[in-house]
């Protein structure tokens, strides 16, 4: 009786930002996967945008981590305090009588089964009633509209905050998938090491993400664009002011973008005929904050000879699959008791 009152969520747990979904309402909550503790207590702080904040700006005795690195678990008690957070955000107009929620996380496709313990353990002690977990690159299929329970080859590449996943999909089920841990991190330290080499600078984690946003390519623009930057010059310690151009930030990022390109290739290659055909007519989808690099979805569709095309709505695809996979849910919570016991 009580199952009426209960709002089932969908949690796209991710390396750099967290996003809840409840069914009738869409995305409810979206903040950075960020905590600040007080190193000395051990007490929190602050928890997404207002700790997202602190990046960089605390005193020594405060502390502004992500609690989840390349996808998974990194400080498994944060993130439960993390996940908890994000849950009474969600429910925050929670009635007397409404049970805990079921609650579906997507995970890495590549994580493996102490991974994605940890990954359920950690929602269950945030206080969820069930938890079950969704590989991401089939949420993100879910959530860009393609047609995965039919038997026909959908192929989508997400870029997340710490991994990208490239996966076939097909009758419901991943055929082949390929997980790297090379994403938008990654992106941003190749930013910070370009520019400490060439300049002698020291930038922030922000100002490389704002580069990476604004004057960003996967490949060098027809017009150049400029953008100024402030950083602490090594040599005299003191503050600077540089101008940088988007052929230089396209240099910085051509490693960490071909192994985006090659991660792809790979999959491509394993892939049976039948599907490769599919793909071939329906095109590669592009999802997560990644795909939003420009030219990305031009570079993909040079190196490998298929049309690539972006989602409609990149950042959101993961969280919107993994709430409507939730309509579906007796088929995850076989999968992941079988999955468990068959990597046992």
């Amino acid at each position: 009786m009580l199952g009426g009152f209960t709002k089932d969520l969908g949690i796209d747990l991710g390396t750099a930002n967290t996003l809840v979904y409840t069914r009738g309402k869409g995305i409810i909550v979206r903040e950075p996967s960020v905590v600040a503790i007080h190193t000395d207590t051990k007490n929190i702080v602050a928890v997404g945008e207002s700790a997202k904040k602190m990046i960089g700006r605390t005193p020594g005795n405060i502390r502004a981590i992500r609690p989840m690195k390349d996808g998974v678990i990194a400080d498994f008690d944060t993130t439960a305090t993390m996940i908890k957070y994000f849950i009474n955000q969600a429910q925050k107009q929670r009635s007397l009588f409404q049970r805990h929620p079921n609650v579906m996380v997507c995970v890495p496709s590549g994580i493996t089964a102490v991974e994605q313990r940890a990954v359920e353990d950690a929602t269950k002690q945030a206080g969820a009633r069930e938890a079950y977990t969704i590989e991401e690159p089939f949420a993100a299929a879910i959530g860009a509209d393609l047609p995965v329970w039919e038997p026909t080859g959908s192929m989508v590449v997400d870029i997340g905050g710490g991994t990208t996943e490239v996966a076939v999909i097909s009758l419901g089920g991943i055929v082949t998938s390929k997980s790297v841990r090379v994403a938008g991190d990654e992106m941003d330290e190749a930013i910070i090491q370009y520019i400490k080499r060439q300049y002698n600078l020291m930038i922030g984690e922000r100002t490389a993400e704002q580069l990476k946003m604004d004057i960003g390519s996967a490949m060098a623009l027809e017009q150049v664009e400029t953008m100024e930057i402030r950083g602490r010059d090594l040599v005299s310690g003191l503050p600077k002011t540089i101008t940088i151009t988007s052929d230089e930030i396209s240099e910085a990022l051509s490693d960490t973008v071909g192994a985006i390109v090659e991660a792809v290739k790979v999959t491509l290659e394993k892939c049976p005929p039948e599907l490769a055909a599919d793909i071939m007519d329906r095109g590669i989808v592009l999802t997560g904050g990644g795909a939003l690099l420009r030219n990305l979805d031009k570079l993909l569709a040079g190196e490998t000879g298929m049309p690539v095309i972006v989602a409609e709505n990149p950042l959101d695809c993961v969280a919107i699959g993994t709430g409507r996979a939730l309509d579906n849910i007796h088929l995850f919570k076989s999968k992941s008791s079988s999955a468990l016991r068959s990597r046992r």
